[in-house]
């Protein structure tokens, strides 16, 4: 396992990079789902203006001001941490070095260069609205086109997403997060992926009701990017064997052919730290699982790869428009219920069930997929029935 992209460069290429220390393996996976889904997203909402289908809208915005001074504090404290947490990584003791994340997620860092770097971002904003300045500020109208705002609609994506991820792992391990809330509240640790996918969702509609952008196109250009963006994460999983694992799989391999690793896996050098000691292993990460488990995050990246592939073919077919989302609560609501069969997770009493949370929340989706499909279809038929004189 490669709890940060130091112990992958170290292990595949043999090069020591201490500063890769402080990019997490599972962080740098999801950093590329973000710009896959994005791609994907651009991509087909230019198909859709090509096609007729969406219409650009014409806004209004002010230019030749020169920067307010809430521009210039944001980029200040945007800078100042910057400065005081990044850079500050590159100048810190081995001892900091060795566990970068706990360092991020404490009070430490460097006041000096905070202070430096919030200056440089503020001045920067300054000198670059300063050269558009103009003599008297003047209204102009800008043609903007929906994949022009794909960057406003990630940003609320990873905001509201790891938030709503944060907080559905909160509710549920409850009863642990009262025992130490600090713990969950300030670590990069625990995050789950039906409350990321709950909480952006609301936001990004809030954000297409307030901007008049078609919600139903939207959905559908988004949805094969939402399955590749969570086959790309779960890989993340695997890479850095954060916990997302099967429950103990002693059972002998149904195929000689297939590895051991795809069949059970122990994941020597997790990032959680969870297992036995690894015999000669002086590092920080050396633990091993005692019993191998389902490696159940490749089952999952190569499933939603293979749904993100069904998905992309049907895009331009399927109708009313909006079924390619509702497909997409089916298949993602189906997929997850059956690898929560052998996936290792908390239970909770459901209607006198023993369930797990994603369980829970992955039978809703189906029904929501379902429901929503067929109410898009009858109103569909609806519209295309002739009103009587």
């Amino acid at each position: 396992m490669y709890p940060n992209l130091y112990y992958a460069f170290k292990d595949l290429f043999g090069l020591e990079l201490a500063p890769l220390r402080f990019i997490n393996s599972f962080g740098f996976f999801v950093a590329i789902s973000f710009v896959l889904a994005a791609a994907t997203l651009t991509a087909e909402l230019k198909r859709k203006g090509k096609a007729g289908l969406l219409q650009p809208v014409d806004e209004k915005i002010k230019v030749g001001e020169p920067a307010g001074p809430f521009e210039l504090l944001l980029n200040f404290i945007f800078g100042f941490l910057v400065g005081y947490k990044i850079v500050a990584l590159f100048f810190a003791s081995p001892e900091v070095a060795a566990d970068p994340q706990a360092y991020l997620f404490s009070g430490a860092g460097s006041l000096p260069l905070g202070l430096l770097f919030g200056a440089l971002f503020a001045g920067l904003k300054w000198w670059e609205k300063h050269k558009q300045k103009l003599d008297k500020p003047e209204s102009r109208v800008v043609r903007l086109w929906l994949h022009d705002r794909v960057g406003e609609i990630t940003i609320l994506a990873l905001v509201f997403g790891v938030l709503g991820a944060k907080l559905f792992d909160i509710f549920e391990n409850w009863s642990d997060f009262l025992e130490r809330p600090a713990s969950y509240l300030l670590s990069p640790a625990g995050l789950t992926f039906y409350g990321g996918l709950i909480c952006a969702a609301i936001a990004i509609i809030i954000f297409a009701r307030k901007n008049k952008i078609p919600v139903m196109h939207l959905a559908d250009s988004v949805a094969p990017g939402l399955m590749l963006a969570y086959a790309v994460g779960r890989l993340g999983c695997q890479v850095s064997g954060d916990g997302d694992w099967g429950i103990v799989n002693n059972s002998p391999k149904p195929f000689s052919w297939m590895p051991d690793w795809l069949w059970a896996y122990n994941y020597p050098h997790n990032v959680n730290e969870v297992g036995v000691p690894l015999p000669g292993c002086a590092d920080r990460y050396c633990r091993v699982l005692a019993e191998p488990v389902f490696p159940t995050p490749l089952y999952e990246t190569a499933t939603c790869l293979i749904l993100f592939g069904v998905l992309w073919a049907l895009r331009k077919r399927l109708k009313p428009y909006g079924a390619i989302f509702c497909l997409y609560l089916i298949l993602n609501g189906l997929e997850r219920f059956f690898i929560e069969k052998i996936r290792v997770n908390n239970k909770v009493d459901f209607l006198g069930m023993d369930v797990t949370q994603a369980e829970i929340i992955s039978v809703c989706l189906i029904l929501a997929g379902v429901g929503l499909w067929l109410y898009l279809v009858a109103r569909s038929r609806k519209m295309l029935v002739p009103k009587k004189a």
